[in-house]
């Protein structure tokens, strides 16, 4: 798999709250605090809120469970910006891949103002206590379902994220401290459409954390320079073979 991650197709996921000790945090506060002084000189609307990310996942079959912890999103940060260098912890986040009905697979540039500014990627985000449910069940694809409303506009109704057994389940790209999981979803709207719909509900937004859209449509639209290594992993798989 290219640039070091792997995928697996997954047809149940389920996540939960647990307490958990950051050592390799608490031993590099300093670094830390260097850190996000830096990143809030270039976007000083950045806030330092928690985050949710993984300290344990547990694969058996086509099942996965994953355990997650709070911490403030400075450390994550922190922890990223070094390379992930904590094998204990990743970041664990779900998303909804929209494809449209002429095979095109659509992505969000992040805003100037945001962390990863000038970066494409599906809707998503890392999960916070806002997607708690029921104590301390995360609940992932309400997360993703999250995610491509507040970016996009886009409504789905749970039962189509959740529903199992489709030949389009979730697939997990994993690697370089990254858990993806990504629900491909098929829209019977051409791109054209779909990219105007999203653009309508982005420009209508008071503060868009987007800077806008773009269609990715084969192996040519695969940009290294934009584009994480999970996004171009997902994308060169899926080009290659099902939607190619």
């Amino acid at each position: 798999m290219s640039d070091a991650f792997s995928l697996k197709r997954l047809r149940r996921l389920t996540a939960r709250l647990v307490p958990h000790r950051w050592v390799w945090a608490e031993d590099n506060r300093d670094a830390i605090a260097q850190n996000w002084n830096r990143r809030r000189a270039a976007a000083p609307n950045m806030f330092d809120g928690s985050v949710l990310l993984a300290c344990a996942c547990r694969i058996e079959g086509d099942a996965c469970d994953v355990d997650l912890f709070e911490t403030a999103y400075s450390r994550f940060l922190g922890f990223r910006d070094a390379g992930s260098p904590d094998s204990t912890v990743t970041n664990a986040f779900a998303a909804v891949v929209p494809w449209t009905a002429d095979g095109a697979a659509l992505l969000g540039i992040m805003g100037c103002h945001t962390a990863n500014a000038g970066q494409a990627y599906f809707p998503c985000g890392t999960p916070d206590r806002n997607d708690l449910r029921d104590g301390d069940c995360v609940d992932l694809a309400g997360s993703a379902l999250r995610e491509l409303r507040e970016e996009t506009g886009i409504v789905l109704e749970p039962s189509i994220v959740l529903e199992p057994g489709k030949p389009e389940d979730w697939v997990l790209v994993s690697g370089h401290g990254q858990r993806a999981f990504l629900r491909p979803i098929r829209f019977a709207e051409d791109s054209a459409t779909l990219l105007a719909r999203m653009e309508a509900h982005r420009q209508a937004e008071k503060a868009p954390e987007l800077a806008g859209f773009l269609a990715a449509r084969g192996p040519s639209d695969i940009d290294a320079a934009r584009m994480p290594g999970f996004v171009r992993a997902y994308l060169a798989h899926e080009f290659s073979g099902r939607y190619g």
